[in-house]
C-alpha cells in the first residue's frame, strides 16, 4: 500500500483478527493480565467456546511477549491427524514443526542456540525409527537452555490431539519437566488452548484404564480471565469505526445494545457489526451507513443473525442432542422458570459452560446471553411445532395481526386467551406452571417470524414472572406472563410491570395471568394506572 493511501478494514467473523485489517475490540488489558502468569512460570489452558477469540488472543500474545521472550507458537491442527498414531511419529512431527518456527524467529548471532537446532536435526535424521518423547524432550530442554530468552510454547487447537494416548504422555513429560524445572532447563510458560478443559481428558480418553482417571495436566493454574469484550471496548471499536466513515451513530447506544444482546460474546459482537456494516447499509430501508448505525438498523441486524446457519450456531444445538443432560438442564432454565445454582463441579453445568450455553450469574446459572437464548428457544419450540395446535392458531391466524407495520398486541392477546382456554382450560396447576410460557411463545413465534424478535428479561424469569420483550416494527413490547397468586400479588406484579415500564420508556404494557381460581373470569381488560395503560389477559 502506497503512503497516504487509505486501507478499508473490515469487521472479521473467521479465523483470527489483524489490526491493520480489521475493527478490534482493544484486548491489551487481558494480553497484560496474561503476561502476569507468562512472568511467574505458570502452565495453564484457555479453554473457552468455539469462536471466542483464543486464536486471535494468541496471535496477540505472541507479539506482546516477544520483546522479554522467545516464543514459539504452534496449531496442532497443522500437524495432521496421522502424527498422533503412535510416540515416534508424533514426537518426529513436533520436533520438524519445532524447528520451523524457530527458524523463523529473531535468533542472530546465538552460535549455541543454531547448535542445538542443528543437533535436534541430525537427531532426526539418524534416529528416525526410535526417535521418542524423551529424545524430544532432551533436545527441548537442550533448546531452552541455549535460548538468550526465557522460551514460552504456545500450542493452539489442542482438541485435535485430545483424544489421543500419546498427547496424554506428552503432557506427562510437560509435567515431569515443570516439577523439575530448579535442576532441568525447560519452557518458562506452556500455554495450550482449546475448548475443551485439559484437566478433564479422562472423560475422553478410554476411561475403564484406571490409570488414566488423573490429566497430567494438573499442574496448570486456573486460568479465570474474562475474555468476553467489555461495553466499553466495543465503544472504542465504534469510535475507531466512525473516524473513518463519520455515521454519526450514537456510539454509546449501539455499543450498549450490542453489549445487551451478546454478553461480549467476541463472535457475536464482530457478526452483528458485520452485518449492519455489509448487510443492513445499502439495503432498501437503510440505505446509507448513517441510517444502518442505529437502533432499527441494529434490530434489523438482529433478524439476520437470528436466521443464519453458521458453524456457532450448529455446534451449539448439535451439542443438545449429543449430551442429553446438558439438553435437561437448559430446558429447565428456559421453560420451567427454575433457578439452577451455580455448581462448577456439576457435570451438567462443567458441560453447559465448557461449551458457552451458560454463565455464573452471582450465585446461578444464567443463559450465556440473548442471541444464544433466542437461538435455544427456538431449537426447543421448532422440536414441537408439528402438529401443535397453538403453533398452528398462530401460523393461521398472524396476518390479522399486522396494522401498517405494526404488531396489535391487544388483539394476539384475546385471541390467544381464546385458543389456550379451548385447547387447556381443564389442565391443572402443574400443566400452567410448567407449560404456559412455552405456549405463548408457540403462539407468538410464527406471528412476528421473519419480521419481529424476543427475548426473555434473564432478571425476571422465575417459577412466578417472566417478562418476554418482543421487537417489531421498531417498536418494544413488554409481556409479563406470570401465575396468579391472588389479588395482592397481582397488585404487586402491575407495580413492577409499571416500573419496568418507566425503566425503558415505554407508555403501554402487557400481562398474561395463568390463572388456577375455578371461578376466574377469562378474558382481556385495560387498565390505566397513572400516565401507563396495562392491557391484562386472563386465561
Amino acid at each position: 500500500m502506497k503512503d497516504g493511501e487509505f486501507m478499508a478494514r473490515f469487521f472479521n467473523t473467521t479465523a483470527v483478527c489483524r489490526p491493520n485489517q480489521h475493527y478490534m475490540v482493544d484486548i491489551s488489558d487481558k494480553l497484560w493480565q496474561i503476561k502476569e502468569m507468562v512472568d511467574a512460570g505458570q502452565y495453564f489452558t484457555i479453554n473457552r467456546a468455539r469462536q471466542y477469540g483464543k486464536t486471535t488472543t494468541l496471535r496477540a500474545l505472541k507479539q506482546y511477549l516477544q520483546e522479554e521472550y522467545m516464543v514459539v507458537s504452534l496449531d496442532f491442527q497443522k500437524l495432521g491427524a496421522n502424527s498422533f498414531e503412535n510416540e515416534n511419529m508424533f514426537s518426529i512431527t513436533f520436533a520438524r514443526f519445532f524447528l520451523n518456527k524457530l527458524e523463523r524467529e529473531e535468533i542472530g548471532g546465538l552460535e549455541e542456540m543454531k547448535a542445538r537446532m542443528g543437533e535436534m536435526r541430525d537427531c532426526l535424521r539418524t534416529e528416525r525409527d526410535s526417535f521418542l518423547l524423551f529424545d524430544l524432550f532432551l533436545l527441548l530442554s537442550g533448546i531452552c537452555e541455549a535460548s538468550d530468552k526465557p522460551v514460552v510454547l504456545l500450542i493452539d487447537e489442542v482438541d485435535t490431539a485430545s483424544n489421543n494416548q500419546v498427547f496424554l504422555d506428552f503432557l506427562a513429560q510437560l509435567r515431569g519437566y515443570y516439577i523439575d524445572r530448579d535442576e532441568v532447563p525447560t519452557f518458562q510458560s506452556v500455554i495450550l488452548a482449546g475448548v475443551y478443559d485439559i484437566k478433564s481428558l479422562k472423560a475422553k480418553i478410554r476411561s475403564e484404564d484406571a490409570h488414566k482417571t488423573n490429566s497430567p495436566w494438573n499442574i496448570a493454574a486456573d486460568f479465570n480471565l474474562d475474555m468476553s469484550l467489555p461495553e466499553a471496548g466495543i465503544a472504542g471499536m465504534l469510535e475507531d469505526y466512525e473516524r473513518d466513515y463519520h455515521t454519526g451513530m450514537d456510539v454509546k447506544e449501539i455499543s450498549g445494545l450490542i453489549y445487551d444482546y451478546t454478553s461480549g460474546y467476541p463472535f457475536l459482537v464482530s457478526r452483528i457489526c458485520k452485518l449492519v456494516d455489509e448487510k443492513i447499509a445499502g439495503s432498501q430501508a437503510f440505505p446509507e451507513k448513517k441510517a444502518a448505525w442505529t437502533k432499527d438498523g441494529f434490530l434489523a441486524a438482529i433478524q439476520l443473525l437470528l436466521k443464519e446457519k453458521n458453524t456457532l450456531f450448529e455446534s451449539l444445538t448439535n451439542k443438545l442432542a449429543d449430551y442429553p443432560e446438558l439438553k435437561n438442564m437448559i430446558y429447565a432454565l428456559l421453560f420451567g422458570g427454575k433457578t439452577v445454582p451455580y455448581t462448577p463441579l456439576d457435570p451438567s453445568i462443567q458441560i453447559a459452560e465448557m461449551f458457552g450455553f451458560v454463565k455464573q450469574d452471582g450465585s446461578n446459572t444464567a443463559i450465556a446471553n440473548r442471541i444464544f437464548e433466542t437461538i435455544l428457544y427456538n431449537q426447543f419450540l421448532s422440536e414441537e411445532l408439528i402438529n401443535n395446535k397453538m403453533y398452528d392458531a398462530g401460523l393461521k391466524e398472524k396476518n390479522q395481526f399486522i396494522e401498517y407495520g405494526r404488531l396489535n398486541m391487544e388483539l394476539v392477546l384475546e385471541k390467544f386467551v381464546r385458543h389456550f382456554d379451548d385447547l387447556y382450560g381443564d389442565r391443572d396447576l402443574n400443566f400452567y406452571e410448567e407449560d404456559g410460557r412455552r405456549y405463548f411463545l408457540l403462539y407468538l413465534r410464527p406471528i412476528i417470524n421473519g419480521n419481529g424478535n424476543y427475548y426473555i428479561e434473564a432478571e425476571t424469569r422465575n417459577r412466578e414472572r417472566t417478562d418476554v420483550i418482543i421487537d417489531y416494527g421498531g417498536e418494544q413490547i413488554i409481556v409479563e406472563l406470570k401465575v396468579w397468586h391472588g389479588e395482592a400479588y397481582n397488585t404487586r406484579g402491575e407495580k413492577q410491570l409499571l416500573d419496568y415500564l418507566s425503566y425503558y420508556h415505554l407508555d403501554k404494557g402487557y400481562m398474561v395471568s395463568f390463572n388456577f381460581n375455578k371461578k376466574k373470569r377469562i378474558g382481556v381488560k385495560e387498565i390505566k394506572i397513572g400516565n401507563k395503560i396495562l392491557v391484562e389477559a386472563v386465561v
